[in-house]
């Protein structure tokens, strides 16, 4: 059975600073027609800060959605400023964690929430990171704290509900291979 959909219709809803919303109307392989909201997102680069006594990078925030505070690895959407996800990594690794390294390394790329939404997000590895000389600015309404986990810290962390957000689940697991590798 072939199970791709075909667009017959698109209608732009909103369009944001961050997402836009479509409503599409598609033939489905059935022969019926659906209809799929579709969020737009530019996409967005997180970074695996790791300091050279294997502490890991997370930035805690509030998270309106959520109505929460959370911790989360440095990670931001693709804009004007970046010519592609890695130029955002490095962007946000300076921007919110005020660190810097000598490369980065892409780990993955994967989509947040396919179902609904096209943001890929790409994740990269920074080791031995040291502090800028130059940091550059918070967004305007960036309100954020820098902390340095260790990996047990940070699966508590989890455990707690703190760490909550796919990109920075998936960083810690990277982090638990990474240490089981070099063991």
């Amino acid at each position: 059975m072939k199970f791709a959909e075909k667009r017959l219709k698109n209608q732009a809803i909103y369009h944001g600073a961050i997402i836009d919303l479509d409503l599409e109307t598609v033939l489905l392989p059935n022969g019926e027609t659906a209809q799929r909201e579709i969020v737009h997102h530019p996409g967005a680069a997180a970074v695996m800060a790791l300091t050279a006594d294997q502490r890991m990078v997370f930035i805690e925030q509030w998270r309106e959605p959520l109505q929460q505070l959370t911790l989360e690895i440095p990670a931001g959407k693709i804009d004007a400023r970046d010519v592609n996800a890695e130029a955002a990594a490095w962007r946000e690794l300076n921007e919110e964690a005020g660190y810097t390294a000598t490369e980065l390394r892409q780990q993955a790329s994967f989509f947040s929430s396919p179902g609904f939404a096209d943001e890929r997000l790409t994740l990269y590895l920074a080791q031995n990171i040291r502090p800028v000389t130059k940091r550059l600015a918070l967004d305007e309404d960036e309100f954020l704290k820098l902390h340095l986990l260790t990996l047990a810290q940070a699966q508590a962390q989890v455990q707690a509900g703190k760490i909550c957000d796919a990109k920075t689940l998936l960083a810690v697991q990277f982090w638990q291979t990474i240490i089981k590798d070099r063991e």
